[in-house]
């Protein structure tokens, strides 16, 4: 005999969420990915958004639009960095490609933050400067 959940039980992860989860989890796809673009020079900004967006992207509408902008503000840093490389990869050894390297990650990280305020105000927001690979 399998087990099955009564109409009271619970699900882990596929319960709609109320509002106030719904504007948490949208202000925590966008400062997730900063800190952890920040922590680890901009490696795992993109795994905290894959997994915020595919754990959280069937709870509500508002987490699921925040979580695909966040993996969209990573996507499009990821796009620019490789479309500059042929610039920046020969301008490391002047010390300026760090300078680009360092802005194109400091702007992903300013639209992760304005874009978490802006959830945890529970505002509908999509970054500036960013493509939609995700809706």
């Amino acid at each position: 005999m399998s087990y099955q959940p009564s109409p009271t039980t619970p699900t882990v992860g596929s319960d709609p969420m109320s509002p106030r989860q719904e504007r948490t989890w949208a202000m925590l796809s966008h400062a997730i990915p900063a800190v952890a673009t920040v922590l680890s020079a901009g490696f795992l900004g993109f795994v905290a958004s894959l997994v915020i967006y595919l754990a959280y992207r069937d709870r509500g509408p508002f987490v699921r639009q925040a979580a695909a902008n966040s993996l969209n503000v990573q996507l499009t840093t990821l796009v620019v960095l490789l479309a500059t490389a042929v610039i920046w990869i020969p301008l490391l050894f002047l010390g300026i490609g760090f300078v680009i390297y360092g802005a194109i990650f400091a702007v992903a990280v300013v639209l992760h933050l304005v874009a978490a305020l802006r959830a945890n105000e529970g505002q509908w927001y999509k970054p500036p400067m960013t493509i939609r690979f995700v809706r």
